[in-house]
């Protein structure tokens, strides 16, 4: 099998490189911008710029500009890459697509009709979640997409030269108004700001993407031999739900009220109906069938007749435009029943929709109608892909999670019970045994605590006041719109139960919504299956289950149990407690589905898709997968339609082969997860001897530009949960930004060098073992794969100089020595297991880093001359002080569009 040579795709990456840097050079020397096109020039030829005593705003975006080309011509290269590969080899020599997966389940001996059963179980929820890991505006964002589009026409080799000229042309227009715009939020972007952008994937990006991967599923399909006519009905295909953080997600965020997670539900029912009426419009514009030509079946021309007598003279106008053209008569009526179906609430006469269903049953009708004229092939085309999107998106275009913090629930909590309970002792102060009985007594009634509008305290009105928002719309809307309500930091049975109360007192009790578990720390992951043997064993929860299909949702936290334990130890307590939970949930016979909450950093579970879920025990995958998109990840993966359908490929093919393995059990592989358990346990002790060093927040605050990060404008919720400068209140995105900016990224790596030293040494037998497994155990060999990438990312002479920032000289001294000999150690025991030349493994990565180097290093140059600077002035309300903020804003949105990630 011949694959195309990694020199190609670095010829085309220069190639694209050369054209785009031109584009910027002609429009900086338009604008007499002389000392920028000459630095523009340096960078092209792979120099570092000229120094400069005092760079301007203008000399930073230069930079930004060049490094955000990069990672369009890159994107574009690897699609473009793909594309050859396909070619070459055949679909299934792409790793993690649907030709694989079949590939796989073929040599496994799977039936045609058991793969069907596999993809028709297969469920895919991605969570789009703002967070504040988006360093680039929104309008940014929208000239990248432009800009993409252009790279990508440029691919057809048919253009003459002139056509070629105007593309240039119109591609140096792109970049010049990219030039003008700015590149830096100096305001906080607010929540509705938010919204703004991931509506836009929403409504635009994952419609279409979601008809291109089907296509690649059937295409897939039919090319391995297989029966086309099998994959001709929605139901035979994966189904994916969308879901929201954005407006729902209340964890540590002041700024999402009651009122916004109202205007939040209904801002995306009036876009699902939008989207959904579009299509329709363009579904009718298409089927032009001629009953002269087509005879309709009778019934379909009964129920034409029925619809329009039931509106009347709209109905009678919805039929005479296209008299002689029942299809597009009927398309008509199912418009004009959308534009009744109510988006603010129940009037007294509804003529719309006031379930989904009403509308499947019409689209059904459709179906059986051209089904029995025989238009197979039209089905296929034109009403397939409506029936999939409104399968997809229904009247909510995406499910809105709540999501708020165990400890913000236990102050509404003692709150609530002080009002009613006056006598008793605060709840805050209960054991866990005391809050569970209290709460199961409760809620073995309906009665509230207390009548409607009254106030029992500020933690308290809030929540209630976001369960009440949640029960106007599902009484108005049904619970479509609704996904789960989940508690950060679960620690106890009691912190689930209270939604229960919560629920009761506002009318929700009558409904069942997910009630989900995050489990975050690694004591928390460690007590997971105990917590979820108590919740699957009480009588209210059983119930609620029983009216969810028997399936429990349980979310695992990357970000903060890598921030507690370290990458090693979180990876292995996630894979430990993944085994445990399905033990749990089998035990009860009950689905099991994982919420994966990862980020787009490897410390924060980020990865390619294919080698994540490749990497999960085998069992654990039901067929459901629910997994967060955060902030610059959501651009990353699916802002184009190439790519985005590649993501959705890998992730539906890769959770159905995942599903296979419970399923169709294979042979049970015997892996060292002995030798694992060891690996981490060495790893956690040198991982919490550096964070829990007295001294080591006072080398982190110094070494790393993480007060910067407080202050930057690139998320609308605040960098702690609560104010408290600790390492346990701040969160995991700025952690991992700030050790990422300066370089060390230290939170992907550190403590993994040591243990596999200790276990080489004193334990030749289980290290052994690890060795034998680096290429055969998926979750060792992606474990590897990520922590070197990590130590490949970070750079040593970068550190050197953000740790001399450091004031106290035994301090910085102690502390650089430690995580240098770390590094060199994690990267040496690295090499020693996957054996080859790491210049031959990694030869993509080291083109990437050298291609960034000079213009990364005399960003993180400037970068910490500024801080100095700015510290050494802090606090004395100097004008020079928001000078230097806004240059050091400017710097980090710069780095993070080179570094290609924040947090």
């Amino acid at each position: 099998m011949q694959q195309p040579s990694q020199s190609e795709l670095f010829e085309k990456i220069k190639f694209d490189m050369n054209l785009l840097a031109g584009c910027f050079r002609q429009v900086l020397e338009d604008l007499g911008e002389k000392e920028l096109t000459e630095m523009l020039l340096f960078l092209q030829q792979g120099k570092t710029p000229i120094s400069l005593s005092n760079p301007s705003e203008k000399h930073i975006q230069v930079l930004s500009i060049y490094l955000q080309f990069m990672n369009l011509v890159e994107e574009n290269a690897s699609v473009q890459f793909r594309r050859k590969i396909v070619d070459q080899n055949g679909m299934e020599a792409v790793r993690g697509s649907w030709s694989e997966t079949f590939t796989r389940w073929t040599k496994q001996g799977l039936s045609q009709e058991q793969m069907l059963q596999l993809i028709s179980k297969t469920k895919l929820m991605p969570v789009l979640t703002a967070h504040p890991t988006e360093a680039k505006r929104v309008s940014i964002l929208d000239l990248h997409r432009d800009l993409y589009l252009k790279l990508v026409t440029l691919e057809n080799p048919t253009f003459s030269k002139a056509e070629r000229e105007i593309l240039t042309e119109e591609v140096t227009i792109l970049i010049e108004r990219w030039w003008r715009t700015g590149e830096v939020s100096l305001e906080k972007p607010t929540v509705e700001t938010e919204r703004k952008n991931v509506m836009h994937y929403f409504t635009k990006v994952f419609p279409a993407a979601l008809r291109k991967s089907d296509q690649v599923l059937r295409q897939s399909w039919v090319q391995m031999g297989f029966d086309k006519k099998e994959l001709s009905h929605p139901s035979r295909y994966p189904s994916m739900e969308f879901f929201s953080w954005i407006g729902g997600d209340r964890d540590g965020h002041p700024y999402v009220s009651a009122e916004l997670t109202k205007d939040t539900l209904l801002t995306h029912r009036q876009a699902a109906l939008k989207l959904l009426d579009k299509e329709l419009a363009n579904l009718a514009a298409r089927m032009s069938f001629s009953e002269i030509r087509n005879p309709a079946p009778s019934e379909f021309k009964d129920d034409i007749k029925s619809k329009a007598s039931f509106f009347g003279l709209e109905g009678h106008q919805a039929i005479s435009r296209n008299e002689y053209e029942p299809w597009r008569q009927f398309i008509n009526l199912i418009r004009l029943k959308l534009t009744h179906t109510h988006i603010k609430g129940q009037e007294e006469e509804n003529l719309g929709y006031k379930t989904v269903y009403e509308m499947t049953a019409d689209l059904r009708i459709l179906r059986e109608s051209l089904e029995k004229i025989g238009s197979h092939h039209l089905i296929s085309e034109m009403l397939f892909p409506l029936e999939r999107q409104f399968n997809t998106f229904g009247f909510h275009l995406a499910k809105l999670d709540i999501r708020q913090n165990s400890e913000f629930h236990e102050k509404a909590l003692t709150q609530m019970v002080k009002a009613v309970y006056p006598e008793k002792r605060p709840y805050a102060d209960w054991n866990e045994e005391e809050r569970v009985e209290f709460l199961s007594k409760e809620l073995q009634s309906q009665r509230p605590f207390a009548v409607a509008g009254h106030s029992f305290g500020t933690e308290a009105d809030k929540v209630l006041a976001c369960h009440r928002v949640v029960f106007e719309y599902v009484k108005n809307f049904g619970t479509a719109g609704i996904g789960s309500f989940i508690v950060s930091m679960t620690r106890n049975l009691s912190d689930l139960l209270c939604i229960y109360l919560f629920h009761r007192e506002v009318g929700l009790a009558q409904y069942s919504f997910p009630v989900v578990p995050l489990f975050e720390t690694i004591e928390d992951l460690q007590h997971s299956d105990t917590v979820l043997h108590q919740l699957l064993s009480h009588p209210l929860h059983k119930q609620h289950l029983n009216d969810l299909g028997q399936v429990q949702e349980v979310m695992l936290g990357y970000s903060d149990s890598n921030k507690d334990g370290g990458i090693m130890t979180s990876r292995w307590e996630i894979y430990e407690a993944e085994q445990k939970l399905t033990a749990v949930s089998n035990q009860f016979n009950i689905q099991l589905r994982f919420f994966h909450g990862i980020g787009g950093t490897i410390s924060r579970g980020g990865g390619k898709y294919h080698r994540f879920l490749e990497s999960m025990p085998q069992g654990s995958m039901s067929g459901e997968m629910k997994f967060t998109v955060q902030g610059e990840t959501i651009a990353q993966q699916f802002a184009n339609l190439l790519n985005a359908t590649y993501n959705l490929e890998m992730l539906l093919s890769g959770v159905a082969c995942q599903t296979g393995y419970a399923v169709f059990p294979p042979k049970e592989e015997k892996y060292p997860v002995h030798a694992l358990e060891a690996l981490s346990n060495a790893s956690l002790k040198s991982y919490t001897d550096l964070i829990h060093h007295p001294d080591f927040i006072e080398f982190y605050g110094e070494a790393t530009p993480i007060d910067v990060l407080e202050l930057s404008k690139i998320g609308s919720r605040p960098a702690r949960r609560t104010g408290t400068r600790s390492l346990g209140d701040l969160r995991a995105i700025p952690w991992v930004f700030s050790w990422s900016q300066s370089r060390f990224n230290l939170t992907g790596w550190y403590g993994v060098g040591k243990a596999l030293e200790i276990l080489r040494t004193q334990q030749p037998d289980t290290y052994s073992s690890l060795e034998s497994f680096s290429d055969e155990w998926p979750l060792w060999r992606y474990i590897l794969i990520q922590v070197e990438t990590n130590l490949m990312n970070a750079d040593p002479e970068w550190m050197i100089e953000y740790a001399a920032l450091v004031k106290n000289r035994q301090i910085r001294d102690f502390f650089t020595d430690l995580i240098l000999e770390e590094h060199t150690r994690a990267l040496d025991e690295i090499g020693l297991l996957l054996k080859a030349e790491r210049a031959e493994r990694r030869q993509s990565l080291l083109d990437n880093l050298e291609r960034r180097k000079h213009t990364l290093g005399y960003l993180n140059g400037i970068q910490i001359r500024y801080l100095k600077e700015w510290r050494s002035i802090k606090g004395t309300g100097r004008d020079s002080e928001e000078t230097l903020i806004t240059k050091l804003l400017e710097i980090t949105t710069a780095l993070a569009n080179g570094l290609k990630n924040t947090g």
